[in-house]
């Protein structure tokens, strides 16, 4: 039992005991740091069963709690609200519960399995800052359901097929005098996006002569000569063409050789693919399905819709008029294929953008309406876009922030940074160009996911790469900083297995063992809102915690022996904590900075 349930139930018997009347509940929070305590209990709510002074309430259950509760050492009243001061010995016997304990606050992964999709990219262009956001978002919201307790299996669909891979493969088939990622020495991801943009803009002189010559913009548009030939290769594939699927395959594996070294430069991995060529088909027969039960209607042309007017949407189209598979009957089928294969997953998190939202509503809509008992446990990761001060990125022109070249360039930010401080001295280039990524990997990665994902992001990369303030490269510095005191305390022979169990404690290691008590709600809270937002500010938290404890008392240099080596396994765990927290980010942390 822990001690806000040991609170709650003396709380409810001092009611009872000292009026006689029974509490449904109790309301706690944190105490203010204005005021002296650890647990604060709100009076106010009470007063709807005890009739009375709230401040006179408060000092009999106050006085109560100090006399039958050993933790409780003191109490004060301010107004409505009651803050407990808790004994230094319920700290330290909680510290000394959890100082050697690996994976503090991870719960052991139990048979609920819930599937999260995050990247999802189309292969006729390489990732860029959109999706590195997804990315990091995905992941992060994985590794934080893994520790909730949750088995996750990590996904994506590839859209590998449509009209876009199309116009990569007509351009490179007219302009590409078969060069290749060999030949050119590009990664197949770029190679096949330059051709994306070369596409656009043969298409674009097209229309603007066809314009030019007297022709409708809309019929320019359509009828341009080059859009006539994705459109007829796009037939091909579907036909099955075996030019032109050969072709399909080549290009395709280009480009998933350049996403797997982006991947793993961004360190986030997939558990299963799924490729759109595979799942475009999927969800025709259960709208047939549908459709005889009434779930879909058709109309005279042929095409099959739903009807969603009174659930507040509108009617929406799930297959054409000639019987093809729209966007929404692949994802219908796509999320029934997922269940089929791995029958126990019990929950889907979609990590798709904001523009996105209102499809998901009615994906989710539809799956309820068919039966899906799994169709309430959906979620759609909604994240807002990311903006550059230079401005907003258009893939058909080539003005995309790419991902791999932000990667580089945020290790070369961290270089001149790191450099200009001038505290590397000692490493050899290999080293430096090791902590040089790490720097930058962490600023960019925490940077993102320090906002809520559902916020617009302007993102600075050399604000993110600061050493001071809310930022990665902060946490890793003061991570570093404690591996240095950790084996100074080594080498002076500091024995950190020693107990501590009759330490007075400094109002700073008392703070600081409350904020690490924090974590594993932190954890729960966390998967519960899909926010690794919530893990990045705990872990600044504990780090400004630290800072402000590290200035304010002596760790190695105290005289005590027991309380020394409180400190020095104070800060080791502190030091745990941010690993762990940061492993949930995909963020790595330095031995020595």
């Amino acid at each position: 039992m822990n001690i806000q349930e040991v609170l709650l139930h003396k709380v409810k018997e001092a009611v009872h005991t000292i009026y006689g009347q029974e509490l449904p509940s109790v309301e706690f929070q944190p105490t203010r740091k204005d005021f002296e305590g650890d647990v604060t209990i709100v009076v106010f709510p009470m007063l709807r069963v005890i009739k009375g002074n709230p401040v006179q309430i408060g000092e009999q259950i106050g006085a109560f709690l100090k006399e039958h509760v050993d933790e409780v050492s003191d109490f004060n009243v301010i107004k409505g609200f009651l803050n407990i001061v808790l004994d230094d010995n319920f700290y330290l016997s909680f510290f000394n519960s959890i100082k050697s304990e690996s994976n503090f606050g991870f719960l052991k992964e139990s048979t609920d399995a819930i599937m999260v999709e995050y990247s999802s990219p189309n292969t006729n262009k390489p990732l860029h800052l959109g999706h590195i956001r997804n990315n990091l978002l995905g992941y992060s919201v994985a590794e934080i359901l893994k520790a909730s307790g949750r088995k996750v299996y990590k996904t994506q669909i590839i859209n590998d097929r449509g009209i876009h891979i199309c116009k990569s493969m007509v351009a490179w088939q007219k302009f590409g005098n078969g060069e290749t990622p060999s030949s050119t020495g590009l990664k197949g991801d770029k190679l096949v996006g330059n051709y994306y943009v070369a596409f656009d803009k043969i298409y674009k002189e097209q229309i603007a002569q066809r314009i030019a010559s007297g022709i409708d913009f809309k019929d320019a548009e359509k009828e341009a000569p080059i859009l006539l030939e994705a459109k007829k290769m796009l037939l091909k594939w579907e036909a099955g063409d075996a030019e032109t699927v050969a072709l399909w395959k080549t290009m395709n594996g280009w480009v998933y050789k350049g996403f797997e070294v982006t991947y793993k430069n961004l360190g986030v991995d997939f558990d299963t693919l799924y490729y759109e060529s595979d799942t475009y088909l999927l969800g025709k027969n259960v709208v047939a399905e549908g459709l005889e039960k009434g779930v879909f209607f058709k109309k005279e042309d042929g095409s099959v819709w739903i009807d969603l007017t009174e659930d507040g949407l509108d009617e929406k189209i799930v297959l054409r008029s000639d019987g093809t598979a729209v966007y929404m009957t692949q994802d219908i089928g796509t999320a029934i294929q997922r269940v089929k294969d791995h029958p126990d997953v019990n929950g889907m998190v979609y990590t798709v953008g904001n523009e996105q939202d209102y499809h998901f509503k009615v994906l989710f809509l539809i799956l309820k309406k068919l039966g899906f008992s799994w169709s309430d446990k959906l979620y759609h990761l909604s994240y807002g876009m990311v903006d550059l001060p230079s401005g907003k990125m258009k893939s058909r022109e080539g003005t995309v922030v790419d991902a791999d070249d932000l990667m580089a360039d945020m290790t070369q930010t961290a270089a001149t940074i790191s450099e200009e401080l001038g505290k590397l001295e000692e490493y050899t280039d290999e080293e430096k160009g090791a902590l040089y990524q790490m720097i930058g990997l962490g600023a960019l990665k925490y940077y993102i996911l320090k906002v809520d994902p559902k916020k617009r992001i302007l993102f600075d990369p050399e604000e993110s790469v600061d050493f001071q303030g809310n930022t990665g490269p902060f946490i890793q510095y003061t991570y570093a900083r404690i591996q240095s005191i950790l084996r100074k305390a080594d080498s002076m022979g500091i024995d950190i297995s020693e107990s501590t169990a009759s330490v007075e404690l400094h109002i700073k290691e008392k703070e600081l063992i409350k904020q690490i008590q924090l974590f594993p709600d932190t954890i729960q809270l966390a998967a519960e809102n899909y926010s690794p937002a919530l893990i990045a500010n705990y872990t600044y938290d504990l780090v400004k915690e630290f800072n402000s404890f590290y200035q304010q008392v002596s760790i190695l240099g105290e005289a005590n022996e027991e309380k020394r080596i409180l400190r020095v396994q104070l800060s080791k765990k502190v030091a745990d904590v941010i690993q762990d927290a940061f492993r949930l980010l995909g963020i790595e942390v330095p031995e020595r900075m």
